[in-house]
């Protein structure tokens, strides 16, 4: 009689385990970080190549941009200063990896996790996009397309790399009749169906070859296609079509600047700040594309003709040029959140009386081609001063990041409530009918430029040599003027400051004060008064909800 081999399943072993019970938790982790990368780079490729969407992790970004708290987003220019918006992308993207990492290493156990995971990244990408203004369906295939790459990638390598069998060789299941089966050694045993045929052999567990193979393909083409993709975006770049604009002379110049606005002293901001040093506070990750062929400024609401007009119609209007600072509301004291520049547009004033203001109309709300929102008075934009659609700074084109083509420049107020960069559409409503942007998040409706000075050298903490020390800086009281500063030296009297000449009313205007120091530790307060007679005052008060108030006052070390 013949013996065949016992036809039960083998004990559990090395060979019994799961298909990907043999990886480690460190190859799921190297799964989930291709996985995101594969996830990201698709993304950017398909951004490339359709014009007007952004990738998830900017939709994301900018989400969080309209959602997150005052103080956090106070916590992220103190610390961030105008690299806030850059350190927004790189923490949604540092999170992300962090959370597909761990979701590459539950997936060595369940790769349904992985997936799912996955998956709903996707639908938060999906969502993100949808949600921005203007948006349409198109603007969430990045985010569909990088889900689908992250969950092709994490099957591969976790998946379908992890179930491979190895064969064995056929092994003799029994010898001849009437002696027991035995098997040849160095082979498996082999189980026997009933049919008396062999089984199948069943998984082997992880082929790590075969998953650092398909790894390293993954990396390289990721690395590929995200290039491709970085470099498709390139095409959408407005910079050739600022180059070709070329600025009209204004029916209006700036008068020349007087002698004597530069007082000459090292560590005093310049009176005009450069283009590339102004600062950028606004809520776009990514500085809107907007030609000029593309785009278009729409007067509606409260009017009595509404109008459109094109690039072509603005540089044909009689233009004024001025000098004009601008504050932004999350200036510190002592911040360096302002800017002065010389500013070419179209008189506001005059557009909207071309559309004719209603009776009751109060506010001029004002929106970006990104869907943000300012509201202005209307009684500020009417009553005289040069408030314009800016199309140049410096004497050229606006920059991207600064609003090109064309953007809102309102002498006295905060810029929240004015200063609205690639603007679009100005629409006359009321305060009571529409809360813009910032209204909204807990900010005031109204908000003038207040009081404010502050001291640019030395700087706080500096060790400087016994004798006269020049102490300067700038100050401001936009619309209104600055007609003294003066410095206090510990707790002794207030003593007047130099001040330099000022083209006008709406700039901010140096002062400087030479300083007799002594050997020890000292502090140093600025103050400033107002044309008005609106003396800066002491109380320290936050930029919420209109902008901060106190005294600029800094320590330093005398030798």
């Amino acid at each position: 009689m013949t013996t065949t081999l016992d036809e039960r399943p083998p004990a559990p072993g090395p060979d019994a385990r799961s298909p990907r019970t043999g990886a480690r938790w460190w190859w799921g982790a190297l799964a989930g970080l291709l996985a995101v990368g594969a996830a990201l780079a698709v993304g950017e490729l398909v951004t490339g190549l359709l014009e007007g969407t952004r990738s998830a992790v900017v939709s994301v970004g900018e989400v969080v941009v309209d959602n997150a708290p005052h103080w956090l987003k106070d916590f992220a220019i103190r610390t961030f200063g105008e690299n806030d918006k850059d350190a927004l992308i790189a923490g949604t993207t540092i999170t992300l990896v962090i959370v597909s990492v761990l979701l590459g290493i539950a997936s060595v156990r369940r790769l349904w996790i992985g997936i799912a995971g996955t998956v709903a990244f996707g639908v938060i990408g999906v969502a993100a996009a949808l949600s921005r203004p203007g948006a349409t369906f198109a603007n969430a295939w990045p985010a569909i397309l990088g889900a689908v790459a992250g969950v092709a990638v994490l099957w591969l390598l976790l998946g379908r790399t992890a179930a491979v069998s190895v064969p064995t060789a056929a092994a003799p299941t029994s010898v001849a009749a009437g002696s027991s089966s035995v098997p040849v050694a160095g082979d498996r045993p082999a189980v026997m169906r009933a049919s008396g045929g062999p089984e199948a052999p069943a998984p082997t567990g992880f082929d790590r070859r075969a998953f650092l193979v398909t790894a390293g393909a993954v990396a390289g083409g990721v690395v590929v296609v995200g290039a491709m993709g970085k470099g498709l975006q390139g095409r959408y770049s407005v910079s050739g079509a600022r180059d070709a604009v070329t600025l009209p002379a204004p029916s209006s110049p700036a008068a020349a600047l007087p002698a004597g606005v530069d007082l000459g002293t090292a560590g005093i901001t310049p009176f005009v700040t450069p283009n590339g040093d102004f600062y950028r506070v606004d809520t776009a990750l990514v500085p809107p594309q907007v030609t000029p062929s593309n785009w278009s400024l729409r007067i509606k609401g409260m009017v009595d003709n509404p109008i459109e007009l094109s690039f072509d119609d603005l540089v044909n209007r009689e233009l004024i040029e001025r000098d004009v600072t601008l504050v932004c509301v999350s200036n510190e004291v002592g911040g360096r959140y302002a800017g002065n520049a010389r500013w070419l547009g179209v008189p506001l004033a005059s557009i909207l009386r071309e559309a004719g203001v209603q009776d009751g109309a109060d506010q001029l709300v004002s929106r970006s081609v990104d869907g943000w929102t300012a509201g202005s008075p209307v009684e500020a934009v009417m009553d005289g001063r040069d408030a314009m659609v800016a199309i140049g700074m410096n004497g050229e084109p606006l920059p991207v990041e600064h609003g090109f083509p064309a953007r809102l420049v309102v002498p006295g107020l905060y810029g929240y409530t004015s200063a609205t960069k690639w603007v679009t559409e100005l629409e006359l409503t009321t305060f009571d009918a529409y809360d813009p942007y910032w209204v909204q998040r807990g900010w005031a409706q109204v908000a003038p430029i207040k009081t404010m000075s502050r001291i640019d050298t030395p700087r706080g903490l500096a060790n400087v040599d016994a004798g006269t020390v020049p102490v300067g800086g700038v100050a401001w009281a936009v619309h209104r003027g600055i007609d003294a500063v003066e410095v206090r030296v510990d707790d002794g009297p207030w003593q007047p400051a130099q001040l330099a000449a000022v083209p006008g009313q709406d700039t901010w205007r140096q002062w400087l004060f030479p300083w007799e120091a002594t050997s020890g530790r000292h502090t140093l307060t600025v103050r400033a008064t107002g044309a008005d007679g609106d003396v800066q005052t002491q109380e320290r008060a936050e930029p919420i909800p209109d902008g901060a108030t106190g005294w600029h006052s800094i320590v330093v070390n005398v030798r």
